[in-house]
């Protein structure tokens, strides 16, 4: 346990030094201050308003921006170091694959997270100091589906970087892996409905597999629990679940994800040649 807190240690100290970690926290850093520059707290926009209407923009971003930083900034943790000797050099301390790789998760995870819910904290306490009214239960749930959303994209990032031992590779992987969940299931399942070749039960439980789309049903249920904005899609969620059960799948289901993939990453990286 020691050298595995200690790999993670120098995992944290190393990302914190990297040039990607300061425009990583600028970038949420950013947004809050560009929500409060822009008065997003003080309008109203179809009964959203204060910290409800800033977590809701926040975290609409945060979906597309969260993923692929994690997963471009993670996918060179081993490979990177295979690369340039480090870890030929690592291995040659005392210390198992279990320890370097599970050292390597935690140490990221701790990097990729915590920008992400200090963003939002900052603007809780914010909200706080400006007499705003804090949603708590929706700040605590969205920090639950944040934790998720991270969890499951580093899972998939440490899965590339076992299996491809090329840098470049790797980046090229996960590319394709955020653009294909991103978009091209949406195109694809949409396309499926309009011809009819696939029943929507099927097609809308398909398209609730992608773990960025379960985290953007959740977070607009916790606004809308209706799911008016979503059309069809909405009935046929609310009339399988509740909304809290979803909302509850939303978070362990990435976090269960992200760890089989993680699980899945150390089996190849303990079983292949290393360097």
């Amino acid at each position: 346990m020691k050298n595995l807190l200690l790999i993670a240690y120098l995992d944290l100290k190393e990302s914190i030094r990297a040039r990607w970690f300061i425009i990583y926290s600028l970038v949420f850093g950013g947004l809050i201050a560009l929500f409060f520059i822009a008065g997003i707290t003080e309008s109203q926009v179809m009964g959203f308003s204060g910290l409800s209407r800033l977590l809701l923009m926040y975290i609409q971003v945060t979906i597309i921006i969260l993923p692929i930083f994690i997963l471009i900034t993670t996918v060179r943790s081993i490979s990177g170091d295979r690369d340039s000797h480090i870890l030929e050099y690592m291995l040659s301390f005392p210390i198992s694959l279990s320890q370097y790789y599970w050292g390597k998760v935690f140490g990221r995870f701790i990097t990729v997270f915590l920008p992400v819910f200090m963003a939002m904290a900052i603007a809780i306490v914010y909200g706080i100091s400006k007499g705003a009214a804090v949603p708590w239960s929706i700040f605590l749930l969205y920090t639950g589906l944040l934790f998720s959303l991270s969890s499951v994209f580093l899972g998939i990032a440490f899965f590339i970087s076992s299996v491809v031992k090329s840098s470049e590779m790797a980046l090229g992987i996960s590319f394709f892996v955020w653009i294909f969940l991103l978009a091209f299931i949406d195109i694809a399942l949409i396309s499926l409905m309009l011809q009819n070749r696939m029943s929507e039960e099927l097609i809308i439980s398909l398209a609730l597999i992608n773990p960025m789309e379960i985290f953007r049903v959740a977070a607009i249920s916790l606004f809308d629990p209706e799911l008016t904005v979503m059309g069809p899609v909405a009935f046929y969620i609310l009339d399988t679940v509740s909304q809290s059960v979803f909302v509850l799948f939303s978070i362990a289901y990435p976090m269960l994800l992200g760890i089989v993939f993680a699980f899945f990453g150390y089996s190849i990286f303990r079983k292949r040649d290393l360097v």
